[in-house]
């Protein structure tokens, strides 16, 4: 599985994670593709045209893109969604929470293909 980070994510936890061995771009990550402050739209679109698994908070607007991908015949990598209360952004432990599980479900490997998860925390 090869993980694209949305924005809300500080680019330390891709490079965390390509540390530890796995193929993880962040949407803020210098030289990559997409503009600061693309669209959802646009960053499914090129996860979907790089067969990576965005990993985003954003339930709200990336379920009905993904729903409109399905019933458009299209295929999708997987989403893995986040919350706020799993990993909340005001709290200093939260970067390591978030590489930890992710890095655990990297290991997993699990086929997320057309079907997306919600990610909980690694440690309880």
């Amino acid at each position: 599985m090869r993980l694209l980070l949305d924005e809300m994510y500080a680019p330390a936890i891709a490079a965390e994670l390509r540390a530890r061995g796995h193929d993880v771009i962040s949407a803020n990550d210098a030289g990559h593709a997409l503009p600061t402050g693309a669209s959802d739209a646009d960053v499914l679109a090129a996860a979907q045209r790089d067969e990576r698994t965005p990993v985003t908070e954003n339930v709200r607007d990336y379920r009905p893109l993904e729903s409109a991908l399905l019933a458009d015949g299209s295929h999708h990598a997987g989403l893995v969604y986040t919350t706020n209360r799993q990993f909340p952004r005001g709290d200093p432990a939260t970067m390591g929470r978030l590489v930890h599980a992710l890095d655990a479900l990297l290991r997993a490997a699990p086929d997320l293909r057309d079907g997306s998860i919600f990610l909980m925390r690694a440690d309880g």
